[in-house]
């Protein structure tokens, strides 16, 4: 698997139509874009995994949320689950060796037993307090977070109400990459906000 980019965005249906949302993320930059669609059915999912797979720079990475069936319909890069969804081991034997896996983890006990599993990162959240989420899991903080990135290999990425004066710290405590969602999607122009986004990543050091 290629290494992840410091920024994961993601073109959730709450803010719009992910196929525009997601057009303007990789307009600013983004190379890894989770398709997000909780309300939709696994048609209408499809069809905008579909329409965005078509219009995906080369060298983008589409993730499927929740989905593995449309995931593998669509020819997407991999499947983003979360803790009630298809087990990972299922989840890999349906999707081959080469597709990207990724799940969300809420706690240090989740991520520990999240570092077995076959998949390719581990999501942990919420870092911070999120509006995201309706009834949002309780925050980890940097402190949960460094603990976590000290008891697995596996990369993380780290989501929940993360914004641009708490990267250094996010990412100094361990994490591979940063998911960001209402920072980038809530503004008027996207793919500056985009474009700031990983110019400001790009200026941080790597935990030494």
């Amino acid at each position: 698997m290629k290494p992840l980019p410091r920024l994961y965005t993601i073109a959730d249906s709450s803010f719009g139509d992910p196929v525009r949302l997601a057009e303007s993320l990789f307009e600013g930059g983004s190379r890894l874009v989770q398709v997000r669609n909780k309300a939709g059915s696994a048609r209408e999912l499809l069809y905008q995994v579909d329409r965005i797979l078509s219009s995906a720079p080369d060298d983008a990475t589409i993730i499927v949320n929740d989905r593995t069936d449309v995931a593998l319909a669509a020819g997407a890069g991999g499947v983003h689950l979360g803790q009630t969804d298809l087990p990972p081991a299922l989840a890999r034997e349906i999707l081959g060796p080469n597709s990207m896996i990724g799940i969300s983890t809420h706690s240090f006990e989740q991520a520990s037993e999240a570092s077995k599993l076959p998949v390719d990162y581990i999501a942990v959240g919420p870092i911070f307090s999120t509006t995201t989420k309706k009834n949002p899991d309780p925050v980890i903080g940097i402190e949960g977070l460094a603990a976590i990135c000290k008891v697995t290999s596996k990369p993380i990425v780290a989501i929940g109400g993360i914004k641009l004066d708490r990267v250094v710290e996010v990412l100094q405590a361990g994490a591979s990459s940063i998911a960001v969602i209402r920072d980038v999607l809530d503004t008027p122009d996207i793919a500056a906000r985009v474009q700031h986004w990983i110019d400001v990543l790009k200026q941080v050091e790597p935990r030494g």
